[in-house]
């Protein structure tokens, strides 16, 4: 049974609070049938009513069947692990609220609350402002993509270039390893500054934007020959 949160709550809330939950009645089924067309599937109907329930939530409601389901079965599990088969599932109910102003009315309070913004108000016991603002060589926690560009930034400012010639026998070794490198890889296999190595890749590699390899570097077709003749 589809049925809507706010139901569902008051059920959970109400089954919750009791000492005896087996016992207890939150709502009835009220099932009616025409007898004198008992073929007909539009005589055949039901309600739920609830029992306990706020007193600004609609009581009653109209369940609409509806047989075209999924299959699907119910399992229960006991102590000892053990799986059980309870019940499958025959037919769907969606619940519809018989009185829609009264259920309308419950739902616009309750946008209206979740849209109040409750402020408060504290007293800062360090209020000298250290804790208010950054200290020198940090930055504000509520923008990742500007920390992740500072510290890469710092990090190849540590990395020193190694000569050209030397870079180029680096790569191309480690093209004879593997044949796709991504930028993030060659920057740890070589430690060298990100800067560079694009710079480097732009003059060996050819750039994959799609298929299988997308986001990796392989060597150019010339330089493949290069580095089959060097190996």
């Amino acid at each position: 049974m589809k049925c809507p949160l706010v139901i569902s709550r008051v059920f959970q809330s109400v089954a919750s609070n009791s000492f005896s939950a087996t016992s207890l009645v939150i709502a009835k089924i009220v099932h009616t049938v025409d007898l004198l067309h008992p073929d007909d599937p539009s005589s055949e109907q039901f309600t739920l009513e609830t029992i306990q329930t706020n007193p600004n939530t609609p009581r009653s409601y109209k369940l609409n069947m509806s047989k075209d389901v999924a299959p699907m079965c119910v399992f229960s599990k006991s102590n000892q692990e053990k799986i059980s088969v309870e019940g499958k599932f025959e037919c769907n109910f969606d619940m519809e609220p018989q009185n829609l102003r009264a259920y309308s009315n419950l739902c616009r309070d309750r946008t209206n609350k979740a849209a109040v913004k409750t402020r408060k108000v504290q007293v800062l016991e360090n209020d000298h402002g250290m804790f208010m603002t950054p200290m020198p060589g940090q930055l504000p926690s509520s923008s990742k993509e500007k920390r992740k560009l500072t510290q890469s930034k710092r990090q190849d400012a540590k990395r020193v270039r190694m000569d050209k010639g030397e870079m180029l026998n680096i790569l191309f070794r480690l093209f004879e390893r593997q044949p796709n490198w991504r930028l993030k890889q060659l920057v740890l296999e070589t430690d060298q500054p990100q800067q560079f190595l694009k710079e480097m890749l732009r003059e060996i590699c050819v750039y994959n934007k799609r298929g299988p390899n997308q986001g990796t570097h392989e060597l150019k077709g010339e330089y493949k020959i290069f580095g089959g003749d060097q190996q």
